[in-house]
C-alpha cells in the first residue's frame, strides 16, 4: 500500500489534482507498465504517467536506490567492490545517500530506502566475494 502523498507527488502535474484521499497499491511487478493503481477506483498510472524511473523495473533507468539524493544502484556497489564499503553507515559516507530524507514524497514506495540500500551492499558482497 502506498499513501496518496506519494502518488499525488510523484505523478505528473495533469494528474495530480485526481489523487483524493485513497491509499493506492504499487505494482511490483517489473514486466508490467502500471506503477501506481487503486482496482476500487478502476485507476491505475503507468510508467510514462509518473515524474521518476521506477527502479524495480525492467527498464527503469537511471536504478535510484535513494530517490532523495539520487544515488543509483551502481553508484552503491561501485562504492562496496571499489571504495571498500561494508555498510549502511559507509554508503551515506561515500554516497550521500539518506541525507535529505523524504521517503514518504520522492521513493515510489513511499517509504525509507534503507532495505534497499542493504539489499544492494548485500549484492555487491556477494560480488565480490
Amino acid at each position: 500500500m502506498v499513501k496518496n502523498l506519494t502518488v499525488k507527488h510523484l505523478v505528473i502535474d495533469e494528474f495530480a489534482d485526481q489523487i483524493k484521499d485513497n491509499t493506492y497499491f504499487i505494482c511490483m511487478n517489473e514486466q508490467c507498465n502500471v506503477v501506481y493503481f487503486n482496482s476500487d477506483l478502476g485507476i491505475s498510472y503507468t510508467k510514462q504517467q509518473v515524474k521518476v524511473p521506477i527502479w524495480f523495473k525492467k527498464d527503469g533507468d537511471p536504478k535510484y536506490i535513494c530517490y532523495c539524493n539520487q544515488v543509483t544502484e551502481q553508484q552503491i556497489i561501485n562504492a562496496v567492490l571499489n571504495d571498500g564499503a561494508k555498510d549502511l553507515k559507509d554508503i551515506i559516507r561515500l554516497t550521500g545517500a539518506m541525507k535529505n530524507g523524504k521517503c514518504e514524497i520522492n521513493n515510489p514506495l513511499g517509504k525509507c530506502c534503507s532495505p534497499l540500500i542493504q539489499e544492494t551492499i548485500n549484492k555487491a558482497l556477494n560480488i565480490e566475494g
